[in-house]
C-alpha cells in the first residue's frame, strides 16, 4: 500500500521533532508498506535543518522517503510564519501532478498543525483515488483564538476556520490526538463515525536499544547533587509561555529550606528570562541546564527521583491532551507530578503519579514534599504503573497498524 503524508513539521530522529510522522511510516515500512512524508524544509520545531537544493528534493531516511519543499524562514509567530505555512501549501499544490505521477497513493494524510494542507491533500486523493485522513494534532484556529488572543474576525483565522470545516465534511476518517474533541468536530460538520482517537506513543525498541549515556556537563550537575543528597525533580522539555514554568520557580522559592533541587533542562524563549528570576529569587534549588540529544533523554530520566509536567490553565485543553514529554516520563519508569487541567489524564488514570491543578506554585511545592517523603519502594511502584500503561497504549508498533485498521475500515 502507499502512504502519502503531508506534515509541514515532520521530523526523524536525524532532524528532530516533529517525531509522530517519522515513527508512524518506519513501521509501516517494516511491514511492507511504501511510504512518502512531504514537508517543508524549514519548521522551528526541528532542530537539524534538512539539507535542500532547488524548490525540491529528496531524501531517504530507513526506507521512508521524505520530499521536502522549499519554504521562507521564519523566527517568531510573525507574519513570516504565516508566509512560510502559505509558500508550504502553495508548493504542495504546484508539485501534486508529479506526486501522483510518481506515487500514486492509496492514502493521503493532512497532517499539519495547521488545517491548510488538507485543501491540497484532498486535491491528491482526488487524482489518485486514495482515502482521505485528516490527522488533528491541535484544534486550530480554536488554539489562536483561546490561547494566542487573537480575534476569530482576523483573516488568517477566519481561512483557517474555513480549511478545518473543510476538512471536516471531506475527509473520510478524521483522527484525533485529543480524546475529548468528538462534539466540536461535529459541530463544525463532521459526521461521528469519521472520528478515532490514535494518541502519541513511544518507538519501544529505540528507547531501549539506542541510548547514550548523560553529557559530561549534565552528569557532573547531576552526580553533584546526588552526592549532596539532594532530592531531584526533573523537567526536560521547552521552556516557553505555554509550559508554565513560573510557577515551579515560585514553588522552588517556597521550598528553599527543604533538600530538594529541580533540574530543568531544554531551551526556549522563556528560558532566559526564568533564569533571571530565579536569580533575582537567590534561590540555589534550581539548576538550568542545555538539551541533551534524544539518545541521552533515558538517562537523564533516570537519574531524577521525580518527574514534573505542566501547562497554562487554559480552556483549550478541555479537549484533552497528548504530550510526548508525559509519554517518554511514563516510559522512564519515574513517578510524575502532572500540573495539567485536562479533559484526558493519563497519570490518573494509570496511577503513576500525583495530579494538580496547573499553574499553582503551593500545590506543586506540597505535591513535592509529599513524594519527597514517600519510600522509594512507593515510588518505584508508582513508576512502574506508568511504564505498564505505555507499553500496553502507546507503543508505535499497536499506534502504526490501529491507525491503517482504522483508515481501511
Amino acid at each position: 500500500m502507499n502512504i502519502l503524508l503531508i506534515n509541514h513539521n515532520a521530523g526523524s530522529n536525524r532532524h528532530g521533532m516533529e517525531y509522530r510522522p517519522f515513527y508512524l511510516a518506519r513501521q509501516w515500512v517494516r511491514h511492507g508498506h511504501r511510504v512518502v512524508i512531504v514537508a517543508a524544509s524549514f519548521s522551528h520545531a526541528r532542530q537539524v535543518s534538512p539539507q535542500t537544493r532547488g524548490s525540491v528534493s529528496i531524501e531517504n531516511l530507513e526506507g521512508i522517503q521524505y520530499i521536502w519543499l522549499k519554504t521562507p524562514e521564519y523566527h517568531g509567530n510573525d507574519y513570516k510564519r504565516a508566509l512560510n505555512i502559505l509558500a508550504f501549501v502553495y508548493a504542495v499544490f504546484r508539485n501534486s501532478s508529479g506526486f501522483v505521477r510518481d506515487f500514486p497513493a492509496d492514502i493521503v494524510i493532512g497532517s499539519s498543525t495547521y488545517p491548510l494542507d488538507i485543501i491540497p491533500a484532498r486535491r491528491l486523493a482526488d487524482k489518485s483515488g486514495a482515502k482521505l485522513v485528516f490527522e488533528v494534532h491541535d484544534l486550530w484556529p480554536l488554539s489562536l483564538i483561546e490561547v494566542g488572543g487573537m480575534s476569530r474576525y482576523h483573516p488568517f483565522v477566519m481561512l483557517l476556520q474555513w480549511a478545518e470545516d473543510y476538512a471536516y465534511r471531506h475527509a473520510d476518517r478524521v483522527i484525533s490526538m485529543l480524546p475529548k474533541a468528538l462534539d466540536y468536530m461535529m459541530a463544525h460538520g463532521m459526521l461521528p463515525a469519521k472520528f478515532a482517537y490514535v494518541p502519541n506513543g513511544i518507538d519501544v525498541e529505540e528507547w531501549e536499544s539506542d541510548q547514550a549515556p548523560l553529557p559530561e556537563t549534565h552528569r557532573k550537575v547531576v552526580d553533584d547533587l546526588q552526592q549532596s543528597n539532594r532530592f531531584l525533580i526533573g523537567y526536560a522539555g521547552a521552556h516557553g509561555l505555554a509550559n508554565a514554568l513560573d510557577a515551579v520557580i515560585e514553588a522552588a522559592d517556597q521550598l528553599q529550606s527543604q533538600p530538594v533541587t529541580f533540574v530543568l533542562v531544554g531551551q526556549g524563549p522563556e528560558k532566559s528570562r526564568l533564569q533571571e528570576n530565579a536569580v533575582k529569587r537567590g534561590l540555589t534549588n534550581v539548576a538550568f541546564l542545555p538539551p541533551v540529544p534524544k539518545a541521552s533523554v533515558p538517562a537523564l530520566l533516570d537519574a531524577m527521583d521525580v518527574l514534573y509536567i505542566g501547562l497554562k490553565n487554559a480552556t483549550i485543553f478541555r479537549f484533552g491532551v497528548s504530550p510526548n514529554k508525559l509519554i517518554d516520563y511514563m516510559m522512564a519508569g519515574k513517578p510524575i507530578i502532572h500540573a495539567i487541567d485536562a479533559g484526558n489524564d493519563l497519570v490518573a488514570e494509570s496511577g503513576c503519579g500525583i495530579s494538580i491543578m496547573p499553574e499553582d506554585p503551593a500545590a506543586i511545592a506540597s505535591a513535592v514534599l509529599n513524594m519527597s517523603t514517600k519510600p522509594a519502594s512507593e515510588r518505584d511502584a508508582m513508576g512502574a504503573l506508568g511504564k505498564s500503561y505505555v507499553l500496553a497504549h502507546h507503543d508505535y508498533r499497536v499506534l502504526a497498524q490501529r491507525f491503517l485498521e482504522v483508515v481501511l475500515q
